[in-house]
């Protein structure tokens, strides 16, 4: 193998390395408030829970500051992970907001695909939504053949493309003192798995930049031709909170987007959260 282009890889690899290693999240709360914020937030969340099934009234209330209270955190504090968007998304579970539970569930996803416990009320909120809309086939079957990188979290394969690219780094060095047939071995071994995973973290990363998924929070929204109110409705029926789109175009107050089944159709920005 010629040194020349394994450098140029090397080069191109670390390039790649630095783009996902170096993300810092800016925060206007120290650490003691973000703390202080979580407590209260799982405090009301139990509290809440022992008032569900004799006041309900009152259990809502405390639901809503609980939840005031994680999006502080994620807001203010600049915390984004797994664990949050889930007790976000159980929080408006329990409050029957589907649309919003689906949300923070699907937020949460991005950061623990594999949780049991995610994956389980995820799907609950999907059956208990009101529209019931098919996956492409073509979508099917890109997460069968391609599973590592729709199941493993951006955090593990990062982590596995780092080892990947170490190694490479390793054996390239050690190919500089022996002609030895099993360290050019080893080098492709590397360099095809450094290419899989560095082209899994861009994929991943150009889907973040062009793909936003989203879902409807609103309880009944009537999807539209156009983007305006004067357009004919796209469907008989209205589409209702939980549904799952990808945003296509934004326009003013009206998002253009595609769901599930490939139909498109304009819906107002309020009737929605985006994911990411």
């Amino acid at each position: 193998m010629h040194r020349g282009p394994v450098l140029m890889l090397l080069m191109v690899l670390l390039c790649v390395w630095c783009l996902f290693i170096l993300k810092v999240n800016a925060s206007t709360l120290d650490a003691a408030q973000i703390t202080d914020l979580y407590s209260q937030a799982k405090d009301l969340f139990r509290q809440a829970n022992e008032l569900a099934a004799t006041s309900p009234g009152q259990a809502k209330d405390l639901y809503r500051k609980s939840a005031m209270r994680f999006e502080r955190i994620i807001r203010e504090g600049g915390i984004q992970n797994g664990k949050l968007y889930y007790n976000l998304g159980n929080v408006y579970f329990r409050i029957k907001d589907i649309g919003r539970a689906m949300a923070n569930y699907r937020r949460a996803e991005q950061y623990m695909p594999n949780d049991p416990n995610l994956k389980q009320n995820l799907e609950y909120a999907r059956e208990r939504r009101l529209d019931e809309i098919e996956e492409k086939q073509e979508t099917k079957v890109l997460k069968t053949l391609f599973f590592w990188h729709y199941d493993l979290p951006t955090k593990a394969r990062v982590f596995a493309f780092t080892v990947c690219f170490m190694f490479l780094w390793i054996f390239a060095g050690i190919q500089i003192f022996t002609d030895k047939t099993f360290v050019g071995w080893c080098i492709t071994l590397a360099v095809i798995l450094s290419l899989l995973l560095a082209g899994s973290l861009m994929t991943e990363e150009v889907s973040l930049r062009k793909s936003r998924p989203g879902v409807i929070i609103s309880p009944e929204v009537v999807a539209r031709k156009g983007n305006s109110d004067t357009y004919e409705p796209s469907f008989k029926e209205p589409l209702h909170a939980g549904t799952e789109f990808t945003l296509m175009e934004d326009r003013e107050n009206w998002y253009h987007v595609e769901l599930a089944d490939s139909r498109t159709c304009w819906v107002t920005s309020k009737d929605v959260e985006l994911v990411r």
